[in-house]
């Protein structure tokens, strides 16, 4: 997407030089800053500590994370190494664990001189897959704003949670993708963005909306409710990290919430993912692993100071307990369908089944 009227994608490789750069996403709203990755342990961090973020670019990070760590003639206890700690690096984002199996899957068999431009072909494959992926999710979502906006004869009114735009995949986006092609398409489109705490999330949407034009309101979590009781909210679109086979849907924390809320009010909620998000090995969504972040993600309040430097915030004791879950699971019934690249279906395996008849295993 665009940053300041220029086309960008979040993941610049340099196959000559062994090394990507990625842009910071720690700094974000607050500073654009690229980061050179040019080892394994630094592949690792970024996606551990959050630089980036969303299923899709992590695991996309991952691939050329391993083709940073292998050298010359790479063996098979080196890129089982490296696979390890890439694969240990967050528990519940699904592209993370499908990207490094499908990169184990293509050089394994391949003999030790011929995985390291193997592995970078690959990973470049993996990332033009993401992004002629969202686009496709995007054209799929534009149709069914396009009808919900008939009906409603105004501005499309789209609320969000976290980011998953094209801040979190290579570009595009996906639960944001049908935003900004409806945007290109000339509809008329407005976002509530909401901020999602404590890792505010939020703002990198607020962000990259207003690089590319589009309008959009942030909004404190707790005032979703009342936004949508008011009639102020057409549909409701999220990313996710992990959908189980049944439909149930694993997202950031506060995704639950807005799905009741919709329930309550009759909003349509929607959840936009690829193929690779969706683990057909996993049954149902309690079976999910949610990640428990460390508590001073919630203890810490970031921003600005008055000179303009970033600086932290204690608003609790070191001393105080925290929970800080990372993710929630929203039940398969409390969504309205799923927006993949090959089209829109209902959140059930049947449904899923149909647009993925591949992976039907008996």
């Amino acid at each position: 997407m665009n940053i300041d009227g220029i086309p960008t994608r979040t993941l610049r490789a340099h196959p000559e030089q062994r090394a990507i750069d990625i842009i910071d996403q720690a700094r974000l709203p607050h500073a654009l800053h690229w980061v050179r990755v040019a080892t394994l342990d630094e592949a690792a961090h970024a996606i551990r500590a959050m630089q980036v973020r969303g299923a899709p670019l992590i695991g996309a990070t991952a691939a050329y994370g391993l083709a940073i760590a292998l050298g010359e003639g790479a063996d098979d206890d080196q890129l089982q190494k490296a696979i390890a700690i890439l694969w240990a690096t967050r528990p519940t984002a699904v592209n993370l664990h499908w990207a490094l199996a499908r990169m184990s899957k293509r050089l394994s068999p391949l003999p030790a001189t011929a995985r390291l431009q193997a592995a970078w072909q690959e990973a470049a494959t993996i990332a033009e897959e993401d992004i002629a992926q969202n686009l496709a999710i995007g054209q799929h979502g534009l149709g069914l704003f396009r009808q919900i906006a008939r009906r409603q004869g105004t501005v499309l009114n789209v609320m969000t949670h976290c980011n998953a735009g094209w801040l979190a995949t290579v570009d595009w986006g996906t639960a944001l993708s049908p935003v900004y092609v409806s945007y290109d398409a000339g509809l008329p489109v407005h976002v509530w963005v909401s901020e999602t705490r404590p890792r505010n999330q939020g703002l990198l949407t607020a962000w990259e909306l207003a690089q590319h034009g589009v309008p959009h309101t942030l909004i404190a979590d707790n005032a979703a409710g009342i936004l949508m009781r008011e009639g102020k909210v057409d549909a409701v679109i999220v990313g996710a990290d992990r959908i189980a086979a049944n439909g149930d849907v694993a997202n950031k924390v506060g995704t639950y919430l807005k799905a009741l809320a919709c329930a309550d009010n009759g909003i349509p909620f929607y959840v936009a993912a690829p193929r690779s998000t969706i683990d057909f090995d996993l049954p149902e969504g309690r079976f999910i692993d949610i990640e428990e972040r460390h508590g001073d993600e919630f203890r810490l309040v970031h921003g600005l100071d008055a000179r303009g430097v970033p600086s932290a915030l204690h608003q609790l004791s070191e001393r105080e307990a925290v929970a800080n879950p990372a993710f929630d699971v929203t039940p398969a019934r409390l969504v309205t369908a799923i927006i993949t690249e090959r089209g829109v279906c209902q959140a059930s395996r049947d449904a899923l089944l149909a647009l993925y008849p591949e992976e039907n295993r008996g």
